[in-house]
């Protein structure tokens, strides 16, 4: 399941469905031996993010492998999202060092070619980024109360790129789009794509 900022996430009847929801292993991005990788990158991107992204990438690894607990497991982005969206946006903003684009790029590869990471639907929650950008202030998470607008809309314009217009990198599942611009609702209330992305 691929999001980006503040889009609500199905997180609720997961118990009803017989499925599981990996959320994002955020408090690991702020809190790795008592240092902040997340807060750091926000502040000095061309300093910190190789080491944000590497983590973020090996913490996706760990959720992509971790044990099945039930029939049906959703992840609130993943591995794929990590490299195609926020390193490659680090890149493409002139704010991630090529070196340091090549090193994680190397490691991508060699992840997604020796090791299964299986890849059955995409659900993209999508969202315009003044809707995101919206909730995230209403979310008031510390590292991103800096974040601009403009930084939404080119991580939008990358799923887009993406999932949508299919031009920028190979989509490794059919893709189910959800409009969430127009509601605030969590979308573990939304009965009718539960049942989609249960039954697909």
């Amino acid at each position: 399941m691929f999001s980006y900022f503040s889009q609500g996430k199905l997180v609720r009847n997961g118990k009803e469905k017989k499925l599981v929801v990996l959320t994002e292993p955020v408090s690991k991005w702020r809190n790795v031996r008592g240092h902040n990788p997340l807060g750091l990158m926000y502040q000095d991107p061309t300093r910190w993010g190789i080491t944000l992204q590497t983590y973020v990438q090996l913490t996706m690894l760990d959720r992509h492998l971790s044990t099945m607990v039930a029939p049906v497991r959703m992840m609130e982005r993943s591995i794929y999202s990590a490299k195609y969206i926020f390193v490659e946006n680090l890149f493409r903003s002139g704010k991630m060092p090529e070196v340091d684009f090549a090193v994680l790029s190397e490691w991508f590869e060699w992840i997604t070619q020796n090791i299964a990471i299986p890849v059955d639907l995409i659900v993209y929650l999508q969202s315009s980024p003044q809707t995101c950008h919206e909730r995230l202030k209403e979310r008031c998470r510390e590292e991103e109360k800096i974040i601009p607008l403009e930084y939404l809309e080119a991580i939008h314009q990358l799923y887009e790129d993406w999932l949508i217009k299919k031009t920028s990198f190979n989509v490794p599942a059919p893709v189910l789009v959800s409009d969430q611009s127009f509601s605030h609702v969590r979308l573990g209330d939304n009965g009718q794509l539960m049942n989609i992305v249960y039954t697909f």
